[in-house]
């Protein structure tokens, strides 16, 4: 029986090799997400909601530390999620920020999201799976100025009409174990 690998990054995905993608596939998810992240940046929210799907698992975990000692002997440390939300959550959230008595969005945070390094793990007709890593820029107030680095792995489904896909699954984990923003009512 052969021993269990060794976890370094729990939180991590794991890293899988790209498949070869055709290269035109590969720009209209790219774009996409490019589209996504300009829609959260102009706070048209609504617009992002149609480009999530009905049955979106959306889910930001933190990361944690462990001793190196502990990452060779496997030992998981428990999973945080900072949110574990569905559709109906992220519409919540959205009609919140659209009240303007959101107290932590007053003024209203400038954003700027990132996308980098997208591979693409899998994908046939219908979906595809891709990596990327993520950066978000958010300035709010005088001195509230907070960066949020990390890495994703969403699902995208194609679909008729809009902008041709839609994410039905997002697991983001932040690179920070502590997290120094005093609130996270921005959407990743």
């Amino acid at each position: 029986m052969s021993e269990p690998a060794t976890v370094l990054e729990p939180l991590r995905p794991t890293v899988q090799p790209a498949v070869l993608a055709p290269l035109a596939l590969h720009y209209e998810v790219e774009q996409f997400l490019y589209l996504e992240a300009a829609l959260l940046d102009e706070w048209r929210f609504r617009e992002w909601l149609e480009l999530m799907s009905d049955d979106i698992s959306y889910v930001l975990l933190t990361n944690t530390q462990a001793q190196t000692r502990d990452r060779r002997r496997s030992k998981q440390p428990p999973l945080t999620y900072i949110f574990n939300e569905s559709k109906f959550q992220l519409e919540r959230r959205v009609a919140r920020l659209e009240t303007g008595m959101a107290w932590s969005e007053e003024p209203p945070s400038r954003t700027r999201h990132f996308v980098s390094n997208l591979r693409v793990l899998e994908y046939d007709d219908e979906h595809v799976e891709t990596s990327c890593n993520y950066l978000i820029h958010r300035a709010s107030k005088q001195r509230d100025i907070f960066t949020f680095v990390g890495t994703r792995h969403d699902a995208l489904r194609r679909v008729e009409g809009g902008a041709g896909w839609q994410v039905y699954s997002r697991e983001l984990a932040l690179d920070e174990f502590v997290l120094q923003a005093p609130n996270l009512s921005i959407l990743f």
